[in-house]
């Protein structure tokens, strides 16, 4: 059975994938979002991931918390909308880290969640995946997560167990201009 690391941002956004992918990989979860602020908001989203993690006995590794690394590299782009220009740069920051822990740990590929999130375009998404992949040396999965009935299903599960749900992407910038509960 390969080895997949895959990146998750959210419970919400993990769930159903995590579900989907644990019966036909080795799989292993990589929380790494140093975007996500404040931290009471970052803590209530790594502790849903390690509920559900737990409930199927998925391990997880629970990376470093880089805000300061975060905020140096999207420096400048404050002002972007979400998606913008200032979206490729988090989510690359983020997929190659998970990238340089897949290959430095012998996973056969990893992947990402956040082509399920609500605002994210795997179009967008899976060329940087890909970049990371060719930097470090190891697969990447290809993948568009919101097909397939997975949102439905997600939001199923999620209200189920009673996971939280935030109401927007994650970063400070987008916690200003983007309300997900009035969508």
């Amino acid at each position: 059975m390969k080895k997949l690391l895959l990146h998750t941002c959210c419970a919400p956004c993990g769930i159903a994938i995590i579900d989907e992918l644990r019966p036909k990989y080795d799989l292993t979860v990589f929380f790494y979002n140093p975007n996500i602020f404040p931290e009471e908001e970052y803590l209530k989203r790594k502790t849903e991931v390690i509920k559900v993690c737990r409930e199927w006995a998925v391990p997880m590794v629970d990376a470093d918390y880089e805000t300061k690394k975060w905020d140096n590299k999207t420096a400048g782009l404050e002002n972007e909308p979400e998606m913008g220009a200032r979206c490729p740069v988090c989510i690359g920051l983020r997929l190659e880290k998970a990238a340089e822990y897949a290959k430095n740990n012998d996973f056969d590929l990893f992947g990402t969640t956040l082509t399920m999130g609500r605002n994210k375009k795997a179009e967008a998404i899976n060329p940087l995946g890909l970049s990371s992949a060719e930097k470090f040396g190891v697969k990447f999965f290809v993948a568009d997560w919101k097909k397939s009935g997975r949102q439905e299903k997600a939001k199923k599960m999620v209200a189920e167990r009673g996971i939280y749900r935030q109401n927007y992407c994650g970063c400070r910038f987008s916690k200003k201009t983007t309300d997900y509960s009035k969508q």
